[in-house]
């Protein structure tokens, strides 16, 4: 049987048999969010690599041959911003075209720049669109940005909050739709399933775009080795380097976690080979790596309700960025450019993580121009009598209610003890409630998807 897979996969796709579990992997699960390269549960089940011709055994549980058809590299072709713009401009309403032809649109909407960008485009196409946003209850009203978007564009739009707790109500079934290749706080969409599962035909989803349209924050000759840790502090999450040290103690794999991951790390970065520039070397790395096995992963949530395209994800977009210089892609340029070049009114509204700026003049959210902003937001949070949600975990994970349920998962569960010690876990949950929540929140939801697994892992083989 032949198998491509994209260049950026939308899912992962198996091949093998699960049999024994694979700590070391788990174990990175753990300490990042998400399951490295091909790594699964388990030792005998592997996924497909991206942008990859597979012939595999009529079972699929054997790799025949495989051959790479794409490599990232960074083969920068010089030519005037402007007409980089253009190129850009084209393609992305290509793309686009392409993927929503003779469909209504379903377009998640934010304050930022992917889906704004995606915005304009389906606006200047003339394709029709229903929209939507979402904002955490007794949070900052991230909708309002999108309302502005939508109303500017002629948009239907909707308004939703998501709600204190449900993701006890949903867990199982977002168990199965993700395998539990993720853990269950990051997939907000997961609250309204119902809500817009009858907007339209095809969802337009902006995900990567801010990764491949920006830089990565380091000079363009950082040395090998401080890639590797630069890569290393991206994907290691809070607490979760703990949460990892823990498990690869109890399970008694053999030498250090950290440099057993930083190991990986390194053969992973050197495969990629662009030594002429850091900052494509590591996008590219996010892209081959972080992008199909966590960013992918939440979209299935999405593709259970309706058909999903991802104009960002296609290879031509992936071949485009390639060829850019990377002085063009820092600083989100080409996507400022084209959304002032095609729509002006649009970059006119505030970019919410430049607020209360926009794209004009969103080069004055620094100190003094915006402290008159930062004064008057902080004054406005101290004077308000609820605590200030920023974080989906929030409203799962805190109050008396949801602190019951977490714990019947994570620690009032006996059936875990073989997998996860419940000294173990007993200590990320008392650092959680006593000590530091923001920081283990990472570490508890990864329990809490260890736990589900553990529960309902026959059911995924």
């Amino acid at each position: 049987m032949k198998v491509t897979t994209d260049v950026i996969p939308i899912k992962q796709q198996f091949v093998g048999e699960p049999r024994e579990l694979d700590y070391k992997a788990i174990s990175i699960f753990m300490a990042t969010g998400f399951f490295l390269d091909t790594d699964t549960y388990y030792k005998g089940l592997k996924t497909l690599k991206p942008a990859t011709n597979y012939v595999l055994d009529e079972n699929s549980t054997k790799i025949v041959s495989e051959k790479t058809y794409f490599d990232w590299h960074y083969s920068p072709i010089e030519r005037p911003f402007s007409q980089i713009v253009t190129e850009f401009a084209n393609l992305f309403e290509t793309i686009i075209k392409e993927q929503t032809h003779n469909k209504d649109v379903i377009l998640p909407l934010s304050g930022g720049l992917d889906s704004r960008t995606q915005a304009v485009a389906l606006y200047q196409l003339g394709i029709p669109v229903k929209s939507y946003s979402y904002a955490f209850t007794g949070g900052h009203d991230e909708t309002w940005y999108s309302k502005q978007i939508a109303k500017t564009c002629g948009f239907e739009f909707k308004e939703l909050k998501v709600p204190n707790g449900y993701l006890w109500d949903v867990i199982e079934n977002l168990a199965d739709i993700n395998q539990c290749y993720s853990e269950f706080t990051h997939p907000r969409q997961m609250a309204f399933k119902d809500a817009y599962a009858n907007m339209g035909d095809v969802f337009s989803l902006g995900h990567w775009g801010d990764v491949l349209f920006d830089d990565m924050r380091v000079s363009n000759d950082l040395d090998f080795d401080q890639q590797v840790a630069v890569i290393l502090k991206k994907i290691i999450k809070k607490g979760g380097l703990e949460l990892a040290n823990k498990v690869w103690g109890v399970w008694e794999l053999e030498g250090d976690f950290l440099n057993y991951l930083q190991d990986r790390i390194r053969d992973l970065l050197k495969s990629i080979n662009i030594p002429e520039n850091a900052n494509a070397q590591i996008r590219a790395f996010k892209s081959k790596y972080w992008a199909p096995r966590w960013t992918s992963v939440n979209l299935s949530v999405f593709e259970n309700v309706r058909p999903i395209t991802l104009p960002y994800y296609d290879k031509r977009m992936c071949e485009f960025i390639c060829t850019v210089p990377e002085k063009y892609l820092a600083g989100r340029q080409i996507q400022i450019a084209y959304i002032k070049m095609r729509m002006a009114s649009i970059a006119k509204i505030t970019w919410q993580d430049n607020r209360p700026f926009n794209l004009y003049n969103y080069h004055y959210n620094k100190v003094p121009w915006n402290l008159p902003y930062r004064i008057f937001n902080k004054l406005k949070r101290l004077s308000s009598s609820n605590d200030f949600i920023q974080r989906n975990w929030e409203l799962q994970f805190l109050g008396e209610n949801n602190d019951s349920k977490l714990q019947s998962y994570i620690i009032d569960n006996p059936q875990l003890d073989k997998f996860v010690p419940l000294e173990v876990r007993h200590f990320i949950y008392s650092k959680f409630k006593n000590e530091d929540a923001v920081y283990y929140s990472h570490a508890v939801s990864m329990l809490l998807t260890l736990s589900v697994f553990h529960a309902r892992k026959e059911l995924y083989i």
